[in-house]
């Protein structure tokens, strides 16, 4: 996993499970990819067990990840479909109608917008 940045607006467990969805997205993390374990994850980060336990359990619970027996956990074959869709949902809810009323405010047109997000 690559360094984190904690910040204090949002439980620490949550910026985790925030960060191993983000590797899923970006493909770093491929279905059927293990996770590391509870205590190297621990360790590196200098978290409690609990925490990053906490995490990934909630990860387990959206069916993103799957405990095997004595393996660890590993990412789910549907994971990239649901993260992916969830994704697109929360962005078209949450964080277009912003941007949509900015473009506007701005009075930009469809043709003056970048492809492909370069500007």
């Amino acid at each position: 996993m690559t360094p984190i940045q904690w910040s204090d607006g949002a439980p620490i467990y949550r910026q985790l499970k925030e960060k191993v969805i983000a590797m899923m997205l970006d493909g770093e993390l491929k279905p059927g990819d293990a996770l590391p374990s509870v205590r190297q994850v621990a360790a590196e980060y200098q978290l409690n067990p609990i925490t990053v336990s906490r995490a990934y359990q909630e990860l387990a619970d959206e069916a993103l990840v799957e405990k095997r027996r004595g393996l660890g956990m590993f990412v789910t074959e549907e994971a990239a479909k649901k993260l992916l869709a969830t994704e697109r949902e929360r962005f078209l809810k949450d964080e277009w109608p912003a941007v949509a009323e900015r473009i506007a405010r701005l009075g930009l047109t469809f043709e003056e917008l970048p492809k492909g997000g370069n500007p």
